[in-house]
């Protein structure tokens, strides 16, 4: 199930308290700002700092091919 559109206009990256986008096809939230995502489990956004990961950007993953 989606999230709610209320709720996405409500909730922020709790790190920066900046804007989340909303990922449905991955099941998370990312922040651009902090360049980090926040998993959803089970229709829950699990936003704790501590559970955030590292957002890999294209670059990122083609220097990886590279090495």
């Amino acid at each position: 199930m989606p999230l709610s559109k209320e709720l996405l206009e409500i909730i922020v990256c709790p790190k920066c308290k900046g804007d989340l986008i909303y990922e449905e096809d991955r099941e998370r939230l990312v922040c651009k700002n902090c360049s980090v995502y926040y998993p959803i489990r089970e229709d829950i956004p699990i936003l704790l700092i501590e559970e955030a990961q590292p957002e890999k950007t294209q670059a990122s993953s083609t220097d990886a091919r590279n090495l």
